[in-house]
Formats: C-alpha cells, structure tokens, sequence
C-alpha cells in the first residue's frame, strides 16, 4: 500500500480514529507509526523523536489486528512473559488485567478465550507499562456490538487518565465514539475532522452517509484540485498533488 502526501499531527490525549475500508492504509500507517513499517520518503516522528526510535519501545504500545498471545499459556502467563520482554514491572499484570476486566480469565489457558477476550489480553499485554500512546489496530473486529461497546468504555477510561489513542476501524458507526477523526481511502486521508463536523458539513445523519458522501463528493471533482475536509469543516484543497495546508507528521 503507497500512501501519498498524508500530513497530520495526532494530539496528545484524545481517541484518534483512524476509519476506512479495507485496503486504504490504516494498517500501513500504524506499522510505520510503531516503526515497524519502512518509510520510502517524508518523515514519522512521535513525541518528536524517529518512529521506531529505541527509546520509544516504552512509550508507545501496540496492538495488532490477529491477537497476540500464546495459546498454551494462561492470561496471566501471558502477561507476565510480555511484561518481561518491555521491562515492566511485574506487578503491572494485576493493573491491566483488571483494567481490561480479565480478573475472573486471568488462570485460564489463551486457547479456552472468545474472541472478545483474547482481544482484551492483546489489549493488556499492550498497556503494559502505561505507554503514552496506544497504536490499537482494529481491535473490535469482529465482536459484537455489546463487547466492541465494552472495549470503547475502556479505551475512554484510558483516554481520560491521559493515554493518547490511535484506534483504526471499518465500522463506520465507531467514528462517534472517537475525538478526532481521520478518514482514508485507497492510501490517502480524505478528510481529518472530529464527529460532530463531519456529520455537520456532509448534513449526513450517520457517520457511514457522510463517509460514502465525502467520497462522492471526491470523485466528482478534477483529481488535482479535490478538497480534504479538516477540523472545523475548513478544506485542504490538493493542487498538483502538493497540500497548500501542511502540518508536521507526528504525536505530540
């Protein structure tokens, strides 16, 4: 996936959704956030320092789409083995386990969890440590709708005690749950907005119609003078494939 001319800063503090379809870079962008990700050309920084910087690995946690735990170890095991592996303390295991509310999971093996549980030990195993920003790959996929609402009660706890998110989702109705919303197609942001613009500018009354709107709305014009919706519902018009509005890439 090439993503092309995206420039934006994340705040500090806040739930970021990052939604789109499958296959328009968000997983992409989260790997080279986390660092994991090789950059052809532009620059990545988090907190000001180089994606992927050795001295990041604390500060920055990160939860794939598949969940990864072992699944011939407990919960706690689990956790304990990660918690080894970043250098946080051991007694951090209880902290996430019951900030993920996997008290009464914590002596089971991996292979005996549902879905929804094994996603929360990925969560755990992520929290480890209290990084300052959790890069979280659309870890509701595929719950249902009480436990992706049970996952968003956490992740705004987490947020609210100072943890920025980056959380990326195709479940449109996600977005209302988010702070600030950075929407993607095909490798490019086409609109970086909060839920109440988007919903504002578009006169959508879902944030999936205004997503399919914005789209429209794209298609119809010129390819070199196409309007990304910002914040607010100002526009970032694209001329020769160069953004007249720029900002410095990063999370600060």
């Amino acid at each position: 996936m090439v993503i092309d001319g995206l420039d934006l800063t994340v705040p500090k503090g806040a739930i970021v959704g990052l939604l789109g379809p499958s296959g328009s870079g968000k997983t992409t962008l989260m790997r080279a956030v986390v660092g994991v990700q090789i950059i052809a050309g532009g620059s990545l920084t988090v907190f000001g320092q180089t994606a992927g910087s050795a001295s990041l690995r604390h500060r920055v946690g990160y939860m794939t789409q598949q969940a990864s735990i072992y699944d011939d170890l407990s919960v706690r095991q689990n956790l304990r083995y990660f918690a080894r592996i970043q250098g946080a303390p051991l007694a951090d295991v209880d902290r996430v386990i019951e900030r993920t509310d996997l008290t009464g999971q914590a002596d089971r093996l991996a292979r005996t969890l549902s879905g929804g549980q094994a996603n929360r030990v990925s969560l755990a195993a992520a929290m480890l440590g209290s990084p300052e920003l959790l890069v979280l790959d659309e870890p509701t996929v595929g719950l249902d709708p009480v436990l992706r609402a049970d996952l968003w009660d956490i992740f705004r706890g987490l947020a609210d005690d100072g943890t920025t998110l980056l959380v990326s989702s195709h479940v449109m109705d996600e977005a209302t749950r988010c702070d600030r919303l950075l929407l993607m197609r095909e490798g490019e942001l086409i609109a970086d907005t909060s839920p109440h613009a988007l919903l504002e500018t578009t006169g959508a009354d879902t944030a999936e119609d205004a997503f399919l709107a914005i789209i429209e709305s794209e298609e119809s014009r010129p390819a070199h003078s196409r309007t990304h919706l910002l914040a607010g519902g100002s526009r970032q018009t694209r001329r020769g494939g160069r953004a007249e509005r720029t900002r410095k890439s990063g999370a600060r």
